[in-house]
C-alpha cells in the first residue's frame, strides 16, 4: 500500500510534471519522488525533517559519488584484466573527474529542476556535477543497485568510457608536470600574484619556473585555474622531453 501511495503522490498535480521529467531523465519510472526531491533541494532553503536533520542534496551527493565510483571501478576491473591498482585508479579518476561530471549534469539540464533561494546564475560550475551525483544517490535509494548500475552504464560508461581514449586523457597538467619534475629531479615553483587589471572579477596570474626558467604563464579567476593553465602551457612547451 505504501508503494502505491507513493506513486499516486508522485503523480499528483503538484509533482506530476516532476515525475514525467524524472522518467525521461532516468529512462524508467521512479517508485517515489521523495528521494529525488531531496536530490534537487539546495541547502539555502534551510529545510529540516521531523527530527531536525537538514534536507538537501549534499548527503545524497555523497552516496551517489560512492555508487558511481563503485560501478565504474567494477567495469574497469573487468574490462582491463591486466591493469594494476595504480592504472585502474587513474582510469577511474578520468571517468569520474569533476569536469566530466559537470558536463553530464549540464547535458541533462539538472540545474533547471533544483529548488533554491539563490539565483541559479550565481552557482559555480560544480553544481552540475553535484546534482548528477545526488541523482545517482536518489536512484540507489529508490530502486536499488540494479537500477543505479543501469543508469550509470547508460549515461556514463556506454557513451563515454573508451579505454584507449582514456589512456591518453590528461586529468591534471599540474600533477603531470610536478611528477615529471620530481622524477627528473628538477626544481620548480609557481609564482602567483593578484592581477586585477581592467577586469571586474579579481584575477590571479602565475609564472611556472622549472630550473629557474619560466616555461608557462597564465591568468585566471582562481589560483588553481591559473596554475593548471600555466602547467598545460608548460607541458606543450616541454612535451618532447616529457614524453
Amino acid at each position: 500500500m505504501s508503494v502505491i501511495r507513493n506513486i499516486l503522490n508522485s503523480r499528483s498535480s503538484k509533482g506530476g510534471n516532476f515525475f514525467n521529467i524524472l522518467t525521461k531523465i532516468l529512462g524508467f519510472k521512479p517508485k517515489s519522488i521523495t528521494h529525488y526531491k531531496k536530490a534537487f533541494t539546495h541547502r539555502s532553503l534551510n529545510r529540516k525533517d521531523e527530527e531536525g536533520n537538514a534536507i538537501n542534496f549534499e548527503r545524497m551527493e555523497f552516496l551517489g559519488d560512492a555508487m558511481l565510483s563503485a560501478v565504474v571501478a567494477s567495469h574497469l576491473f573487468k574490462a582491463v584484466p591486466g591493469g594494476n591498482e595504480g592504472y585502474l585508479t587513474k582510469m577511474r579518476s578520468k571517468v569520474v573527474s569533476r569536469k566530466h561530471l559537470n558536463e553530464l549534469g549540464k547535458d541533462l539540464d539538472l540545474i533547471a529542476h533544483v529548488q533554491t533561494n539563490i539565483p541559479k546564475n550565481q552557482f559555480g560550475v560544480n553544481i552540475h556535477g553535484n546534482l548528477f551525483e545526488a541523482l545517482i544517490g536518489a536512484i540507489y535509494l529508490d530502486r536499488g543497485y540494479k537500477y543505479c548500475k543501469r543508469f550509470i552504464y547508460e549515461r556514463v560508461i556506454d557513451p563515454y568510457v573508451d579505454i584507449e581514449q582514456l589512456e591518453g586523457k590528461v586529468i591534471s597538467y599540474k600533477s603531470l608536470v610536478i611528477e615529471w619534475c620530481q622524477k627528473e629531479k628538477k626544481e620548480f615553483d609557481f609564482n602567483i600574484y593578484e592581477d586585477t587589471g581592467n577586469d571586474e572579477l579579481k584575477h590571479f596570474a602565475v609564472k611556472l619556473r622549472i630550473d629557474g626558467r619560466v616555461v608557462g604563464k597564465a591568468r585566471a579567476t582562481s589560483k588553481k585555474k591559473a596554475e593548471e593553465k600555466a602547467s598545460k602551457r608548460a607541458y606543450y612547451a616541454l612535451q618532447t622531453q616529457m614524453d
